[in-house]
Protein backbone atom coordinates (compact mmCIF):
# COMPACT_ATOMS: atom_id res chain seq x y z
CA UNK A 1 0.00 0.00 0.00
CA UNK A 2 1.18 3.48 -1.43
CA UNK A 3 2.09 6.02 1.90
CA UNK A 4 0.48 9.52 0.60
CA UNK A 5 2.68 12.51 1.05
CA UNK A 6 2.23 15.96 0.65
CA UNK A 7 5.89 18.18 0.83
CA UNK A 8 5.15 21.57 2.37
CA UNK A 9 8.40 24.13 2.10
CA UNK A 10 8.75 27.82 3.57
CA UNK A 11 10.98 30.62 3.20
CA UNK A 12 10.81 33.80 5.16
CA UNK A 13 11.18 36.31 2.58
CA UNK A 14 10.33 36.60 -1.27
CA UNK A 15 14.11 37.20 -2.24
CA UNK A 16 14.94 33.80 -0.58
CA UNK A 17 11.91 32.64 -3.05
CA UNK A 18 13.28 33.95 -5.76
CA UNK A 19 16.74 33.09 -5.24
CA UNK A 20 15.99 29.48 -4.48
CA UNK A 21 17.99 30.02 -1.30
CA UNK A 22 16.93 27.97 1.67
CA UNK A 23 14.66 25.94 -0.74
CA UNK A 24 17.36 23.57 -2.28
CA UNK A 25 18.58 22.65 1.00
CA UNK A 26 14.80 21.28 2.10
CA UNK A 27 14.24 19.83 -1.52
CA UNK A 28 17.32 17.68 -0.48
CA UNK A 29 16.75 16.88 3.39
CA UNK A 30 12.87 16.00 1.96
CA UNK A 31 14.12 13.63 -0.88
CA UNK A 32 16.68 12.07 1.06
CA UNK A 33 13.69 11.16 3.61
CA UNK A 34 11.38 9.55 0.80
CA UNK A 35 14.22 7.71 -0.56
CA UNK A 36 13.84 5.69 2.80
CA UNK A 37 9.99 5.33 2.00
CA UNK A 38 10.23 2.27 -0.90
CA UNK A 39 6.37 2.89 -0.66
CA UNK A 40 5.90 6.68 -0.61
CA UNK A 41 3.96 8.87 -3.32
CA UNK A 42 4.53 12.44 -3.23
CA UNK A 43 0.88 14.38 -4.57
CA UNK A 44 1.93 17.66 -4.21
CA UNK A 45 5.17 19.77 -3.64
CA UNK A 46 3.83 23.37 -2.05
CA UNK A 47 6.25 26.25 -1.79
CA UNK A 48 5.91 29.63 0.56
CA UNK A 49 7.71 32.92 1.06
CA UNK A 50 5.87 33.75 4.41
CA UNK A 51 6.98 34.31 7.76
CA UNK A 52 6.93 31.32 9.98
CA UNK A 53 5.29 33.63 12.66
CA UNK A 54 1.89 34.09 10.50
CA UNK A 55 -0.22 31.56 11.22
CA UNK A 56 -2.25 32.58 7.85
CA UNK A 57 -0.81 31.55 5.25
CA UNK A 58 -2.70 30.11 2.52
CA UNK A 59 -0.64 28.02 0.65
CA UNK A 60 0.43 25.71 3.85
CA UNK A 61 -3.88 25.89 3.86
CA UNK A 62 -3.84 24.57 0.39
CA UNK A 63 -1.41 21.39 1.44
CA UNK A 64 -3.44 20.63 4.37
CA UNK A 65 -6.74 20.61 2.86
CA UNK A 66 -4.77 18.11 -0.12
CA UNK A 67 -3.91 16.20 3.25
CA UNK A 68 -7.14 16.14 4.52
CA UNK A 69 -8.66 14.92 1.01
CA UNK A 70 -6.54 12.59 0.50
CA UNK A 71 -5.58 11.00 3.69
CA UNK A 72 -1.91 12.12 3.43
CA UNK A 73 0.91 13.21 5.69
CA UNK A 74 2.57 16.52 5.69
CA UNK A 75 6.28 16.13 5.02
CA UNK A 76 8.73 19.35 5.71
CA UNK A 77 11.86 19.30 5.87
CA UNK A 78 12.53 20.87 9.29
CA UNK A 79 9.36 21.61 12.06
CA UNK A 80 9.81 25.26 12.19
CA UNK A 81 9.60 25.24 8.81
CA UNK A 82 5.94 24.21 9.25
CA UNK A 83 5.69 26.89 12.16
CA UNK A 84 7.44 28.34 14.66
CA UNK A 85 3.52 28.84 16.96
CA UNK A 86 2.35 25.90 19.10
CA UNK A 87 -0.71 27.18 18.15
CA UNK A 88 -0.99 25.96 14.55
CA UNK A 89 0.65 22.85 15.44
CA UNK A 90 -1.90 22.02 18.21
CA UNK A 91 -4.77 22.63 15.32
CA UNK A 92 -3.11 20.42 12.60
CA UNK A 93 -3.48 17.77 15.59
CA UNK A 94 -6.44 18.38 17.03
CA UNK A 95 -7.84 17.84 12.50
CA UNK A 96 -5.84 14.75 12.92
CA UNK A 97 -3.12 15.70 10.31
CA UNK A 98 -0.04 13.87 10.70
CA UNK A 99 3.25 15.54 9.70
CA UNK A 100 6.83 14.98 9.76
CA UNK A 101 10.06 16.24 9.35
CA UNK A 102 12.74 14.97 7.50
CA UNK A 103 15.21 15.92 9.72
CA UNK A 104 13.99 14.38 13.22
CA UNK A 105 11.05 11.54 11.75
CA UNK A 106 11.08 9.90 14.94
CA UNK A 107 9.91 13.13 17.03
CA UNK A 108 6.66 12.36 18.72
CA UNK A 109 4.08 15.00 19.93
CA UNK A 110 5.46 15.88 23.41
CA UNK A 111 8.91 16.30 21.97
CA UNK A 112 7.70 18.32 18.91
CA UNK A 113 5.33 20.96 21.73
CA UNK A 114 8.76 20.55 23.85
CA UNK A 115 11.06 22.40 20.84
CA UNK A 116 8.13 24.64 19.50
CA UNK A 117 7.56 25.93 22.87
CA UNK A 118 11.69 26.55 23.25
CA UNK A 119 11.39 28.72 20.22
CA UNK A 120 8.70 30.39 20.89
CA UNK A 121 10.27 31.53 24.35
CA UNK A 122 13.65 32.54 23.20
CA UNK A 123 12.62 34.30 19.86
CA UNK A 124 10.76 36.64 23.08
CA UNK A 125 13.95 36.83 24.89
CA UNK A 126 16.52 37.51 22.38
CA UNK A 127 15.40 41.14 21.26
CA UNK A 128 15.50 42.43 24.85
CA UNK A 129 18.84 40.76 25.64
CA UNK A 130 20.69 42.05 22.68
CA UNK A 131 19.69 45.64 23.21
CA UNK A 132 20.78 45.60 26.68
CA UNK A 133 23.99 44.35 25.61
CA UNK A 134 24.15 46.80 23.03
CA UNK A 135 23.04 49.88 25.23
CA UNK A 136 25.66 48.43 28.17
CA UNK A 137 28.04 48.74 25.64
CA UNK A 138 27.13 51.89 24.49
CA UNK A 139 27.19 52.74 28.50
CA UNK A 140 31.22 51.48 28.86
CA UNK A 141 32.02 54.12 25.69
CA UNK A 142 32.45 51.49 22.77
CA UNK A 143 31.83 52.41 19.79
CA UNK A 144 29.76 50.43 17.97
CA UNK A 145 28.63 52.82 14.60
CA UNK A 146 32.29 53.74 13.86
CA UNK A 147 34.33 53.52 10.38
CA UNK A 148 34.63 50.34 10.05
CA UNK A 149 30.84 49.64 11.08
CA UNK A 150 29.60 51.95 8.93
CA UNK A 151 31.56 50.60 5.84
CA UNK A 152 30.35 47.36 6.01
CA UNK A 153 26.45 48.69 5.98
CA UNK A 154 27.79 50.24 2.79
CA UNK A 155 29.38 47.72 1.46
CA UNK A 156 26.67 45.32 2.16
CA UNK A 157 24.11 47.64 0.86
CA UNK A 158 26.42 47.54 -2.71
CA UNK A 159 25.83 43.74 -2.63
CA UNK A 160 26.99 42.60 -6.16
CA UNK A 161 28.23 39.14 -6.62
CA UNK A 162 31.52 39.59 -7.62
CA UNK A 163 32.35 41.16 -4.68
CA UNK A 164 30.86 38.82 -2.12
CA UNK A 165 34.41 37.34 -0.99
CA UNK A 166 35.52 40.60 0.15
CA UNK A 167 31.85 41.89 1.59
CA UNK A 168 31.51 38.73 3.47
CA UNK A 169 35.49 39.39 4.75
CA UNK A 170 34.21 42.62 6.17
CA UNK A 171 31.00 41.87 7.67
CA UNK A 172 33.00 38.46 9.38
CA UNK A 173 34.64 41.59 11.08
CA UNK A 174 32.15 42.84 12.75
CA UNK A 175 30.95 40.28 13.35
CA UNK A 176 33.67 39.63 15.40
CA UNK A 177 33.77 43.19 16.86
CA UNK A 178 30.00 42.78 18.04
CA UNK A 179 31.15 40.10 20.07
CA UNK A 180 34.05 41.20 21.37
CA UNK A 181 32.22 44.58 22.53
CA UNK A 182 29.03 42.94 23.95
CA UNK A 183 29.62 39.53 25.12
CA UNK A 184 27.35 38.47 22.96
CA UNK A 185 28.33 34.69 21.84
CA UNK A 186 24.67 33.04 20.59
CA UNK A 187 24.61 33.20 17.02
CA UNK A 188 20.74 34.39 16.86
CA UNK A 189 21.68 37.46 19.81
CA UNK A 190 24.45 38.32 16.94
CA UNK A 191 22.26 37.71 13.69
CA UNK A 192 19.72 40.25 16.24
CA UNK A 193 22.56 42.80 17.03
CA UNK A 194 23.70 43.47 13.27
CA UNK A 195 19.39 43.52 12.70
CA UNK A 196 18.76 46.11 15.06
CA UNK A 197 21.71 48.07 13.65
CA UNK A 198 20.77 48.20 9.96
CA UNK A 199 23.47 45.68 8.99
CA UNK A 200 22.52 43.87 5.57
CA UNK A 201 24.33 40.67 4.48
CA UNK A 202 25.75 40.54 1.13
CA UNK A 203 22.69 40.15 -0.60
CA UNK A 204 21.07 43.03 1.08
CA UNK A 205 18.85 40.54 3.49
CA UNK A 206 18.70 40.11 6.76
CA UNK A 207 20.78 38.34 8.95
CA UNK A 208 19.80 34.56 10.64
CA UNK A 209 21.77 32.33 12.76
CA UNK A 210 22.62 30.84 9.87
CA UNK A 211 24.39 33.43 8.08
CA UNK A 212 26.61 34.10 11.05
CA UNK A 213 27.58 30.26 11.27
CA UNK A 214 28.86 30.74 7.81
CA UNK A 215 30.39 33.85 8.02
CA UNK A 216 32.65 32.51 10.99
CA UNK A 217 33.14 28.84 9.54
CA UNK A 218 34.74 30.89 6.57
CA UNK A 219 37.25 32.24 7.94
Amino acid sequence: MKRKFVVYRRVSTSRQFQSGLGLDAQSESVRRYLSTQPDAVVLGDFVEAESGKNDDRPILHRAVELCRKENATLLVSKIDRLSRSLRLIMMLEQYRIRFIAADHPEMNELVCHIMVAIGQAERKTIAPRVREALRQAKLRGVKLGGPNIAEARQLANKARTEKAKEQNDRLRKVVVEVMEKTGLSKLAEIAQALNLRGIKTARGSEFTPTHIHRLLKAA
